[in-house]
């Protein structure tokens, strides 16, 4: 199995396992990738995903030697061209180059060790940007930011990711998974409607007029708004005061 899934409570971890080849994916691993999200996807009871590598490695993107990738439906790495309706969280250690970034930017959320290392290293040997990163690098980190990775190829370490905004959460190395999943439980405990109707009216405007942007999220809005009223009932009735609840900032 180059792909495992794993339960921890409400969080599934999906780990790629080629460690000998810095977790590349070659066709077997990207379809295997697609079949961990698709049944995260249909798993009730699985409220958060997390992507990870084994072995303090995230993931060197597709695998050169092989050169067997698919141009799929849902992505030359088995899912980048498709969206599940949970949250999902990268937790990267050592290299999160090439694909393995396009998979990091696929995730909501990406918490990084202070061993990380990204960049576009596929621009090195002339092999283009076909899992997202042309599109999803320039929404989360602007696109100077984005042109200069994807058009150098340069390196960038995890302190300026974070800066950029390419990361939402540094740790000590070793880490990163394990921040990542108490990540997760802290939104797998919130009401999961709005957490999926919020998620789903942030991605559905993108791109969007200010005016059609607004409609979409009121549209999304309206369909949580039984869960709304059960948390002002809960609300009015003394929970959440004084912040409780609410994580510290980091």
């Amino acid at each position: 199995m180059t792909v495992e899934y794993d339960r921890r409570g409400p969080v599934a971890v999906v780990t790629v396992d080629r460690p000998e080849r810095r977790n590349a994916i070659d066709d077997a691993t990207a379809e295997a990738l697609g079949d961990a999200w698709e049944r995260f996807d249909g798993d009730d009871d699985a409220l958060v995903g997390v992507l990870t590598g084994s072995e303090g490695t995230f993931s060197a993107g597709a695998d050169l030697k092989e050169m067997d990738l698919q141009d799929r439906p849902e992505g030359w790495l088995g899912f980048t061209r498709t969206r599940v309706s949970k949250p999902t969280i990268a937790a990267i250690e050592g290299h999160c180059v090439a694909g393995g970034l396009e998979m990091a930017l696929w995730c909501d959320l990406r918490v990084a060790s202070e061993s990380a290392t990204f960049g576009c290293f596929e621009r090195r040997f002339g092999v283009p940007l076909v899992d997202g990163g042309t599109q999803r690098l320039p929404r989360v980190v602007g696109l100077g930011r984005a042109l200069e990775l994807i058009l150098t190829g340069r390196e960038l370490a995890p302190e300026t990711a974070k800066e950029w905004g390419l990361v939402n959460r540094l740790t000590p190395e070793g880490e990163a998974l394990e921040t990542a999943v108490e990540m997760a439980e802290l939104v797998a405990g919130f009401p999961q409607e709005t957490v999926r109707t919020d998620r789903a009216a942030v991605y559905d405007g993108l791109g969007s007029t200010l005016e059609q942007g607004l409609a979409t999220e009121g549209w999304h809005g309206s369909r949580a708004l039984e869960t709304a009223v059960e948390g002002a009932d809960r609300f009015a009735g003394g929970e959440g005061r004084g912040g409780e609840g609410v994580p510290d900032e980091e």
